[in-house]
């Protein structure tokens, strides 16, 4: 037999090593499989109550989910005793469209079971532009997304200029899956060139749509459009398309009726707004691909909108975050509410050891309380540095979700002290000062009814962005330490629930059908968590982009493993060095 077998092995081309594998795994009692998790509490994805059980991977996919103890070992394999194992998270509000020209782990989304992320969001990317004006998309990602421009410049290499292009250009191995969303900044500005800022011509809107439909016949996982009135340019001026008219809007959307995939990420400020939700209804009804909108506490039309699509087979997905909108403010951040005076000023260049211990100085601090502020321009910033009602201290348990007690004006009258004072020990303490926009009532139920709401879907980590003020993309950490185990102020949700919104949920929405669930003939994204132990560290500043650019990012341990395709990407929190990520194309999978 094994001489005819290797002669037949011979003529068909496959080699000697493979064929005697083969029969080793015959002689050992089986096919072996490539990748076992054994002995494994398993949070499917589903949103169905956890089992034990056994896992075995073959290439990139679940071959088989059985019984506990069912499966021998793998020819790698993973003792799961005691831990949880649950489908990769899909982040689908990210800003890595720059980032993932140099950095091939995604990070720090791959820090915290991201498997698969989603790009392209807010309106604003790199792609399509015009030979000559890359500086300009660079400006207005740094402007909206508080990305270094530094870091852009040095670490996109260009050479595109369609979307397409684009997508061709950034096909390369990764540590996790990644999709990119067409932007209608990028659009409208190829389009229109200067005149980008003004009201499109039918010819405009008729290319606008054009080139989105040619995006997503080429792999765009969808659009995306900002008409929020905080995206600014770096002049002050609302980003391109902010006031796009809804003959716009809708001449864009039929680009999707042409189609088999693709959804539509609509940012608004005007979502009780009859006019506004009149055209987004249009659009799901004539193209039937779904919407998701980003959605705070104290909407109401935008849900009553979204049942009565449902109640059609029509998809409008309203999307909620983790926390409410909220920034961290630390010496070294984006802001700093030291910098409006002219002592701290005059030592900003020092090294943070150095400004902290000038913090603690008496003389230094004296000098601060007795100088006038030199206040920004911005009435926002005013109020966000100088409010201290509505500024805490970031507790130990980094939950997001302050009492009276915790901020900086009843911190100060408890300890006698002036609030600056208390802001100058809170820095030099190396702690972050967290600012929460809107009204903060005490607590996050709120937060906590949007999340549980399945017409919701989760999204809002801004992964890649916002680099001097939040650490967001560790959100699916913090959801399954704080949300479901840490919480004391109110309800908890099951980690069964969160699961499924971070997995299976948000897959469905961009239309990734393989992927979401431990299930034999899913895609092999895993993973395994040491739950009881699992933690997040303290946000610190690193500066470890192009040109030495600085992010705010914020690390976790309890991930014993993280999988992608089939392949460890991660132990421990380590990366493995293997980078088996794709492009995904949406309507190819």
């Amino acid at each position: 037999m094994f001489l005819n077998g290797s002669w037949f092995l011979r003529q068909v081309g496959v080699p000697w090593l493979a064929y005697i594998k083969t029969c080793f795994d015959w002689a050992l009692g089986g096919c072996m499989h490539d990748l076992t998790i054994r002995n494994a509490t398993i949070i499917d994805g589903s949103g169905g109550p956890r089992y034990k059980g056994d896992i075995a991977v073959n290439g990139n996919q679940i071959a088989s989910v059985e019984p506990a103890g069912s499966l021998a070992p793998g020819r790698e394999d993973i003792d799961a005793s005691g831990l949880l194992v649950t489908p990769g998270f899909v982040d689908i509000h990210t800003h890595y469209d720059g980032q993932v020209c140099w950095d091939k782990e995604v990070t720090p989304s791959s820090w915290h079971g991201v498997t698969t992320v989603v790009m392209g969001n807010c309106g604003v990317g790199f792609a399509p532009v015009r030979p000559g004006n890359e500086d300009e998309l660079v400006s207005l990602m740094e402007s909206v997304e508080d990305i270094p421009g530094t870091a852009l410049h040095e670490g996109i290499p260009w050479g595109w200029e369609t979307f397409p292009e684009y997508l061709d250009a950034i096909d390369t191995p990764y540590a996790v899956d990644i999709g990119a969303q067409v932007p209608h900044v990028a659009v409208r500005h190829y389009v229109m060139g200067d005149r980008s800022y003004d009201e499109a011509t039918e010819h405009d809107m008729a290319a606008m749509r054009d080139i989105t439909q040619d995006a997503l016949e080429q792999g765009a996982l969808g659009f995306s459009t900002s008409r929020f009135y905080g995206h600014l340019d770096k002049a002050g001026n609302l980003v391109p398309g902010t006031n796009a008219s809804a003959e716009e809007m809708c001449t864009i959307g039929e680009a999707f009726e042409n189609v088999d995939h693709g959804t539509i990420e609509i940012i608004s400020d005007w979502l009780e707004n009859a006019d506004e939700l009149k055209w987004i209804e249009h659009i799901v009804r004539t193209t039937g691909r779904p919407i998701t909108t980003l959605t705070g506490v104290g909407s109401k039309e935008i849900w009553s909108l979204a049942s009565r699509l449902e109640q059609d087979n029509l998809t409008l997905r309203p999307q909620v975050g983790a926390r409410p909108a909220s920034i961290l403010m630390t010496l070294e951040g984006t802001i700093n509410p030291m910098r409006q005076h002219q002592a701290y000023r005059e030592i900003e260049k020092l090294p943070v050891a150095e400004r902290r211990a000038k913090l603690k100085e008496p003389e230094f601090r004296a000098r601060v309380l007795s100088e006038e502020k030199m206040l920004p321009r911005n009435k926002d910033a005013v109020r966000m540095m100088n409010n201290y009602e509505s500024i805490w201290v970031m507790d130990e348990s980094l939950s997001y979700e302050p009492s009276n007690e915790d901020s900086v004006a009843f911190l100060a009258q408890m300890r006698n002290q002036d609030p600056l004072e208390v802001v100058m020990d809170t820095l030099a303490d190396g702690a972050p000062l967290l600012v929460m926009f809107g009204r903060y009532p005490g607590h996050l139920e709120g937060q906590r009814e949007l999340i549980a709401d399945p017409r919701s879907v989760f999204g809002l980590s801004d992964g890649g962005a916002h680099c001097g003020v939040l650490v967001d993309a560790s959100v699916p950490t913090y959801m399954l330490t704080y949300f479901t185990r840490d919480r004391k102020r109110g309800p908890k949700m099951t980690p069964e629930f969160i699961v499924h919104k971070m997995t299976r949920d948000t897959a469905e929405l961009y239309g990734l059908t393989d992927r979401g669930l431990v299930k034999a003939g899913f895609k092999a994204d895993v993973n395994v968590i040491d739950y009881d132990n699992l933690a997040l560290h303290k946000p610190e500043m690193v500066y470890d982009l192009p040109g030495g650019g600085k992010r705010l990012v914020q690390g976790a341990e309890g991930y014993k493993a993280t999988i992608c395709s089939g392949v460890v990407t991660y132990r421990d929190g380590e990366h493995t060095g293997q980078l088996p990520g794709r492009l995904i194309r949406g309507g190819k999978l």
